[in-house]
């Protein structure tokens, strides 16, 4: 049934209190498509540290997420919810998970929006070649809340996360991505949460400002390049890229969100750069929108 015609006779009902219709509404409604796909989003998030910082990157953050048209709920894709087949969280109740040692102060953040299981239950509707398994206890880890604290201060929005399989290949994400394309269309803001370049063991730990190393530009640059061209296809099988790939990412939880995000997208969009810039000498904090 299409929007128009449910509203045409759900108002003509007078018997159902308006509380009823009010919940009646908001249930079946959720299953409507938006003729509006929303943005995909690439954030590039760093340290867990960002979340208290007042610097160029958060404030970036903070007016895209006042410039967007706020969706009905939120889907991230985490480089920090790694996981053996994939899994979409049906928490109802999703709250900030501290996912690393120290940083107290950290700990002290509250973030606590309510999940959405049904457009989670929708996501595994949406590919059931895929076999996407439900969890019911996932939180949100630092790769998703330290960013919405910046995108949406007042934890408004409903917030999901799909796990990352880190035994499939790349183009297996890519593809899955590919499948969840009508997601956009029911008014689900996708996020992937990483960075296109990282690497922990080179960081320069005492300087956040630090000289970006030159191996980490040109990836950053590469990638860029390929972004800026829509070859998607190269970034999927980005190993070709061969010693700098493997210095970018000694291990790539980082860099797969991206490919969710360009899985998403459709042939007709562009790339837009919200930021660009690097911490620590070798973190890209580069982030793009598609839309």
């Amino acid at each position: 049934m299409e929007r128009i015609q449910f509203l045409k006779m759900f108002a003509s009902i007078p018997l159902i209190s308006s509380e009823m219709k009010l919940k009646a509404f908001e249930s079946i409604s959720n299953g409507f498509s938006n003729s509006k796909k929303t943005p995909l989003i690439f954030i590039g998030h760093g340290h867990p540290m960002n979340a208290l910082l007042d610097n160029n990157f958060t404030q970036t953050l903070t007016k895209l997420g006042e410039s967007l048209e706020k969706p009905n709920a939120i889907m991230i894709v985490s480089a920090h919810w790694q996981t053996k087949g994939t899994f979409v969280s049906t928490n109802q109740t999703p709250k900030a998970i501290y996912d690393f040692g120290g940083m107290d102060v950290l700990r002290q953040i509250k973030y606590e929006p309510k999940g959405h299981p049904e457009f989670a239950r929708q996501v595994i509707e949406t590919a059931p070649i895929y076999n996407i398994q439900k969890d019911h206890s996932m939180g949100l880890d630092h790769g998703a809340w330290t960013v919405l604290k910046h995108l949406y201060p007042k934890a408004d929005i409903p917030v999901f996360e799909l796990s990352i399989d880190s035994s499939q290949p790349t183009s297996y994400h890519f593809k899955l991505a590919n499948a969840l394309k009508k997601m956009r269309e029911k008014g689900v803001l996708i996020i992937g949460s990483g960075n296109i370049v990282h690497n922990l063991k080179i960081l320069d730990w005492n300087n956040i400002d630090a000289k970006p190393m030159d191996w980490a530009v040109e990836f950053d640059e590469l990638v860029k390049a390929k972004l800026n061209n829509l070859d998607f296809q190269a970034l999927v099988n980005y190993q070709q890229f061969g010693k700098l790939s493997e210095m970018a990412h000694p291990t790539n939880e980082h860099y797969l969100p991206m490919l969710y995000i360009l899985g998403l997208a459709d042939k007709n969009e562009n790339v837009k750069y919200i930021f660009e810039g690097f911490q620590y000498g070798s973190a890209s904090m580069r982030c793009f929108q598609i839309s």
